[in-house]
């Protein structure tokens, strides 16, 4: 295989150029694919590359505990190391047709859990002297901070890709249709754990609901007018509106906090990720959220203009 085979592959197992960058291009979505590959000739299952990166990445947190550059540089290998299979167990899913409930949610899972043992053990390596404030300052900073942040990327992505490429395209899941899923279901040996996975989830996107509500506005008004039909030009012009957010979803999510993250650690300055995350990415969420909001808003009342010249001609 040479690289304009590989780069081309690649790119096939990309959601869209508009989500995903060059820097994901080659420096995640390559090399998993190529792990991918690996694990596909080994008779692998995707849900064992899944665990391979929860270990993995888990154990990451452990090394920068130390105040220890050889240690923390082998914390950052071990979380690039695990960022890799992350996006290897998916590309192997899909080459293999092995994609299961219990792989989902384990995948959702993984960067929670690298990312609750970081400051765990963060939060260990200062303790003696932030005491008592760096607990509250890494709770805050991991159980609303980031995680509201990379909620409301992940959703905006979503979002764009749902206008860039239709339902199927897209993973924009709706609260309701959540919550009916898992009332449908039996509590029996075959349906309590998807019931289970989905009670929390339907939470999950309730929460992601509920910082949009403009957006969850002009939604209405388009399954209200449109249904399934939605017209090329406003499908075109929402992609025009929502692309230039897209690197700043990439920023409220891995490769910049990992960035800013790794810094700190070589320069023994780990007040500056938290003070990155705290402050940086929380303004860049509610700077995101309020240009999101803004256009989702001018699109709802050029529906409802458009709907009345309707019924007016």
């Amino acid at each position: 295989m040479n690289l304009a085979e590989l780069s081309a592959r690649v790119r096939s197992t990309m959601k869209s150029e508009d989500t995903e960058g060059k820097f994901e291009l080659y420096v995640t979505r390559t090399p998993g694919f190529l792990w991918a590959l690996l694990f596909k000739k080994l008779h692998v299952h995707p849900i064992a590359v899944t665990i391979l990166s929860i270990l993995i990445g888990s154990a990451a947190g452990f090394f920068f505990w130390f105040d220890n550059i050889i240690m923390n540089l082998i914390g950052m290998f071990l979380l690039i190391w695990a960022n890799w299979y992350d996006c290897a167990d998916g590309q192997l899913a899909r080459m293999t047709g092995k994609t299961t409930l219990i792989g989902r949610i384990l995948d959702g899972f993984a960067g929670d859990v690298w990312f609750f043992s970081i400051y765990v053990f963060l939060a260990l390596r200062l303790n003696e002297s932030w005491g008592i404030w760096i607990w509250i300052i890494g709770a805050f900073a991991g159980f609303h901070c980031h995680a509201k942040q990379c909620a409301l990327a992940d959703y905006y992505r979503n979002i764009h890709l749902f206008f860039l490429k239709g339902e199927k395209g897209s993973e924009l899941d709706r609260y309701q249709q959540q919550i009916d899923k898992m009332h449908h279901l039996h509590w029996n040996k075959r349906e309590w754990f998807e019931k289970i996975y989905l009670f929390f989830y339907s939470r999950y996107t309730r929460g992601q609901e509920k910082m949009t509500p403009k957006f969850q506005r002009f939604f209405r008004l388009l399954q209200q007018h449109y249904g399934n039909d939605i017209p090329q030009d406003l499908r075109n012009q929402f992609r025009q509106a929502s692309l230039p957010l897209m690197k700043y979803t990439n920023i409220l999510t891995f490769d910049a906090r990992v960035g800013v993250l790794f810094l700190s650690l070589l320069i023994n300055q780990l007040w500056i990720y938290f003070f990155f995350e705290i402050v940086i990415l929380e303004g860049l969420r509610y700077y995101t959220r309020h240009i999101h909001e803004a256009f989702c808003d001018k699109f709802a009342q050029e529906i409802i203009e458009r709907k009345t010249n309707e019924q007016n001609i």
